[in-house]
């Protein structure tokens, strides 16, 4: 392996492993608003077999599990450390006997996912070259009268005030406009209303709504990890575009030893919205 080759593959771990952190504190922090979603699903009857696609680390198919406990859940994503992770926390659950994990990249060829009663595609649908093609194959695969509950984040969370920081008000607002080209041209179809598409892929759709997320005092620790974790990636995908004086400022939150770090800060709120469409075969 040459040096490009070595430090891509570094990279690609780096990444899998920040996004794993994100990840597990994106479960932790929206498990209540997780929960709500998954009782106002307008199932018919409670299914025997969920499909989870683009699992992650698992915080759709515990929530899941937990709701429908007659179920079991095949879990699927492109990234083994991901459901390796999984598994770590369905043992940790006592869950694992009901689920059952599937490497594969949803642009190529989908494992054998027989006919479940449910499918779930929390924060994946807009990653895929080819989304519509992937709600045909959902709709496809599901029993007849079956379920796809698709949800979606309306864009990365927000969390520092639009006044902070003090000597740089405003930034954290200026690194998202500055990948905001970027993200049209990489992630066309985030921030999508995907009512119509699934309409066009052959369902029904029966429900949508859109929950704003409000995480309580209890998860302060967790949303200051979350700020952090996120502004990192923000860094390394937005330095190019900011003005030095900016990068510094973001630099000094993301020195966690020092004393302007995030962590330190009192005023953090997490500042987003879900949305979900359910949707009938």
């Amino acid at each position: 392996m040459n040096h490009a080759s070595q430090h891509a593959a570094h990279r690609a771990g780096h990444d899998d492993t920040d996004q794993a952190e994100i990840l597990d504190l994106d479960a932790e922090v929206l498990a209540e608003h997780t929960a709500s979603i998954t009782a106002w699903l307008p199932v018919r009857t409670d299914p025997r077999h969920v499909v989870d696609l683009g699992c992650g680390t698992g915080a759709g198919t515990l929530a899941l599990l937990d709701r429908f406990p007659g179920a079991e859940v095949t879990a699927v994503d492109a990234s083994p450390n991901h459901l390796r992770r999984l598994r770590e926390k369905a043992g940790a659950a006592g869950v694992l006997d009901r689920v059952r994990t599937a490497e594969a990249d949803l642009d190529g060829a989908w494992p054998e996912l027989g006919t479940p009663d449910l499918v779930w595609a929390s924060a994946s649908v807009h990653h895929l070259a080819d989304p519509d093609l992937a709600l045909r194959r959902v709709h496809d695969v599901l029993a007849p009268g079956g379920l796809f509950a698709v949800v979606e984040l309306a864009g990365f969370p927000r969390f520092l005030p639009a006044d902070a920081p003090e000597e740089r008000p405003g930034l954290e607002e200026r690194c998202h406009a500055a990948l905001a080209d970027h993200h049209a041209r990489h992630m066309p179809h985030r921030g999508a209303d995907w009512g119509p598409r699934l309409t066009a892929a052959g369902f029904t759709v029966e429900g949508e709504r859109t929950i704003t997320v409000n995480p309580g005092e209890e998860h302060a620790e967790s949303v200051g990890r979350y700020a952090l974790s996120g502004l990192r990636r923000l860094r390394d995908a937005a330095a190019r575009f900011l003005a030095a004086e900016d990068l510094d400022a973001l630099d000094r939150l993301l020195d966690t030893e020092g004393p302007r770090s995030i962590l330190r800060r009192d005023d953090l709120a997490m500042r987003t919205e879900r949305s979900v469409w359910a949707a009938r075969r």
